[in-house]
């Protein structure tokens, strides 16, 4: 599920007696393992997106396709399978259930999902290894940083080892320092793990570590420009003359 494509993606809400046009006609391809950004000013419909690419909601019109496979045809428990084992989700909110420890809030989608005992504890303790959480296993959220308890999220979504992973904001809750440990985790995730790795946020140093940036502003896609080599100031260059081209 490398291949990630977006061709006239079109969804719409109503807020109040008003419709709102979250996209119209988003058009986006990603060839993985890799790790990109989206861009764009609230309420240009990023989450949106991310949210129809994860299979939490259809588009209106338009296609998105998972390696060949269209989501949107796929029925009710299908997209449930696809966001348990196929497509991993890290929000913002950590999203961890209090009364589990670590540990248990990493294993609880191969629990629910029936796997065998051996491997879910053999590939749990993998994981806690490659996040360094191995010293926090036992402990339960509230007795976690903010950082280590979105490590631990990210460790969930690796569960299944998800060709695709979608990050929403995921360090709007942290510090500066967790933040910029958290980016260094997703850009490894690509790099060694094969994943292919998209985050939303409106932050020039996020963008730094990854391979390209995808700008959405007003529901369609302004731009796209290579990161590579490029420091937080270019990033922000780049997005902000990207924003003034589609501003009166």
């Amino acid at each position: 599920m490398s291949e990630v494509r977006v061709e006239g993606v079109v969804k719409g809400y109503r807020q109040g007696g008003r419709a709102v046009a979250a996209l119209r006609g988003v058009d986006l391809s990603i060839e993985g393992p890799t790790f990109e950004a989206l861009m764009g000013p609230s309420g240009s419909g990023k989450s949106t997106l991310l949210g129809l690419l994860g299979g939490l909601d259809r588009p209106d019109a338009g296609r998105i396709l998972l390696a060949g496979r269209d989501i949107a045809k796929l029925s009710e428990r299908e997209r449930t399978l696809l966001r348990r084992r196929d497509v991993g989700i890290v929000f913002q909110q950590f999203n961890l259930l209090p009364t589990l420890t670590a540990r248990q809030n990493i294993a609880l989608p191969g629990v629910l999902d029936g796997c065998e005992r051996s491997w879910l504890d053999g590939r749990v303790d993998e994981l806690l290894e490659l996040l360094g959480l191995i010293g926090r296993a036992d402990h339960r959220p509230a007795a976690m940083s903010g950082g280590e308890q979105q490590r631990a999220a990210i460790a969930r979504a690796m569960l299944f080892s998800p060709a695709l992973i979608l990050a929403d904001e995921p360090t709007g809750n942290l510090d500066s320092a967790s933040s910029e440990a958290l980016w260094r985790t997703l850009a490894t995730l690509a790099g060694e793990q094969g994943a292919t790795v998209l985050m939303v946020t409106h932050e020039a140093a996020a963008v730094a570590h990854c391979r390209r940036a995808h700008v959405l502003i007003d529901g369609r896609i302004a731009g796209t420009f290579e990161v590579q080599g490029r420091d937080a100031g270019d990033v922000a260059s780049c997005y902000h003359q990207l924003v003034g081209q589609k501003r009166p």
